[in-house]
């Protein structure tokens, strides 16, 4: 399973971005169709999500894909080689 470093700084852009356009969690529910508990959820780094709801908060932010998956700008951010990813193989 992927590093729960990336869940949580990708949830910290989130919120930043949240915040930075004066959006409560219910309003940017609202915003995407997604419910409040699930933003919550995203912002603390306890759901993976899908690259289609990735899209979704790009278009509610304004922005591309690649534009909000910049995590360089997140308090304590870190590296690519910081991540640990999980590959299973089958030898």
């Amino acid at each position: 399973m992927i590093n729960e470093f990336l869940l949580k700084d990708f949830g910290q852009r989130i919120k930043m971005l949240r915040t930075k356009e004066n959006l409560s969690q219910e309003a940017l529910a609202a915003s995407t169709g997604f419910h409040r508990t699930y933003i919550g959820m995203i912002e603390r780094g306890e759901r993976n999500i899908s690259l289609i709801n990735i899209a979704v908060f790009a278009k509610v932010f304004e922005m591309s894909v690649s534009e909000l998956l910049d995590l360089n700008n997140v308090e304590g951010s870190r590296t690519f080689k910081d991540y640990e990813l999980k590959v299973e193989t089958n030898v």
